[in-house]
């Protein structure tokens, strides 16, 4: 989203942090839209405003984050979630990521890594802070099923190389550089490869792919 003025609303139960949030993104040359002080206002707002990214917090009184991030996936698809929180324990990690967050920061990241992790988000990439990504990975083939060989019969060789990679967790350069290809060359066959699987983004393509036992 280059060159685009990118539209967040911030959703915390603590004004003192709504607040300094705003403050802050504003600074930043990113917009804030609204704010929310609970999962309930954060749905509603989501739907009044159509924000790019939701920044959300997880523990609120009344409708939690996790739930919200559900609530707001199904209602405003466009809108993506990127959960920043205290909490960086296993089962809440997963519970965002399957409620379709895009992206999980710790509060105690810095103003820069907020910023690019807000970006990346918009841009419809999957982010996580450091520390958390690795163990993302570690996470999930413990509860995945074995690979399926004949899994995606509609794909390439190289769509399947491709998914591969995307599945491991490995961004477009990565992949690129693996496969030695170039990352234009990659952007385009992911988009075949979305298209293919009636999935609408790479979190998206991650799972499908990931329940069929790739990236393990």
């Amino acid at each position: 989203m280059s060159g685009v003025t990118i539209r967040v609303l911030v959703v915390d139960d603590h004004a003192v942090v709504r607040e300094g949030l705003r403050v802050l993104l504003g600074t930043l040359d990113l917009t804030v839209v609204g704010v929310a002080e609970d999962g309930q206002a954060a749905v509603r707002e989501a739907q009044l405003t159509r924000p790019d990214v939701v920044l959300m917090d997880i523990a609120m009184p009344g409708m939690g984050g996790v739930e919200a991030t559900r609530a707001i996936h199904a209602a405003c698809p466009d809108a993506r979630v990127l959960m920043l929180t205290m909490f960086d324990d296993d089962a809440t990690v997963l519970l965002a990521m399957r409620a379709g967050a895009r992206g999980y920061v710790l509060k105690g990241a810095d103003q820069d890594e907020i910023a690019a992790a807000i970006r990346s988000v918009a841009a419809g990439q999957l982010v996580f802070g450091p520390g958390i990504a690795a163990r993302v990975l570690e996470l999930f083939p413990a509860a995945l099923p074995p690979r399926e060989p004949d899994a995606f019969p509609e794909l390439t060789a190289r769509e399947r190389e491709i998914l591969e990679g995307l599945a491991s967790g490995l961004r477009t350069a990565a992949i690129a550089a693996a496969l030695h290809l170039s990352p234009k060359t990659v952007s385009n066959h992911l988009t075949s490869i979305f298209a293919k699987l009636e999935v609408t983004d790479r979190t998206e393509a991650m799972i499908r792919a990931r329940e069929h036992g790739f990236g393990t």
